[in-house]
């Protein structure tokens, strides 16, 4: 069991040390790490972090982070969660070529220049700068060109920011997302809800009721239908039985055996 300062050491860790590093994911060697979460734990340093050279997944999100310097060595790494930190220099992860789902949401990434280092990144695919769920954003997300700058900056990118840009369901994505804005925008005056007195429903109210057919064909499936139920159910019945009363047999059995003196 961990001693309580143990867990008082991880719950306040300014610096990611080999300790720490170990303690967390049961290897001894920090080069066998392949996966890392340290999740909210007030980490300003990463320290030896570097060292992890076949960490391929790691997320350090909900921390005090400022400098990405020793990510700069993690080649494999594919997946990186740095959301809800104090990061604006991204450079150090120029060198991270295998990268490919980034969060840097809720930091303090002020313009577009400080994302042209990550260019050189031809397998990333999922950006996320703001995320609506947590109320996480960047200071560069106020840019009304913001989307359209960072789709032509990163012609691969299948993601941005939770929607999908490109791919398979792109079109009815955004299909959808037109039409809920359409809604929206009409359902709306002056910030007021407009009520509308004369709407009526799309069908009539019996419309969704299953009806049934005249035809003999049809009404024979149903009746074998129905027949199959009620024998499944008789079956379901006996099993039920047949468990119990093994199961009352077997609780006897155990029962150790008394002797009248």
């Amino acid at each position: 069991m961990e001693s309580k300062r143990d867990k008082d050491q991880e719950a306040d860790c300014e610096k990611i040390t080999a300790v720490l590093l170990k303690s967390r994911t049961g290897e001894f060697d920090l080069e066998s790490i392949l996966f890392l979460k340290l999740r909210g734990l007030g980490i300003h340093d990463l320290g030896c972090l570097g060292e992890c050279m076949s960490l391929e997944k790691l997320d350090l999100s909900a921390n005090n982070i400022t400098n990405l310097a020793p990510l700069a060595s993690l080649r494999l790494l594919s997946v990186l969660g740095l959301s809800a930190n104090r990061i604006s220099n991204l450079e150090p992860l120029r060198s991270c070529e295998s990268l490919q789902h980034l969060n840097l949401a809720g930091n303090i990434i002020s313009s577009i220049e400080s994302l042209h280092c990550l260019q050189p990144l031809r397998k990333l695919e999922n950006i996320r700068l703001k995320d609506n769920t947590y109320n996480y954003s960047n200071p560069v997300c106020r840019n009304s060109a913001y989307r359209n700058i960072v789709l032509e900056m990163f012609p691969n990118i299948k993601v941005l920011d939770g929607e999908r840009v490109v791919g398979r369901g792109s079109d009815l994505y955004q299909l959808c997302k037109d039409i809920d804005d359409t809604i929206k925008a009409g359902l709306y005056k002056n910030g007021q809800l407009v009520e509308h007195s004369d709407c009526k429903p799309w069908v009539e109210d019996n419309y969704w009721e299953i009806k049934r057919s005249n035809n003999a064909i049809i009404e024979e499936a149903y009746k074998q239908f129905n027949d199959v139920l009620h024998e499944c159910r008789l079956l379901n019945n006996r099993a039920t039985h047949v468990i119990s009363q093994t199961e009352r047999s077997m609780s006897l059995k155990k029962q150790p055996k008394q002797y009248a003196i």
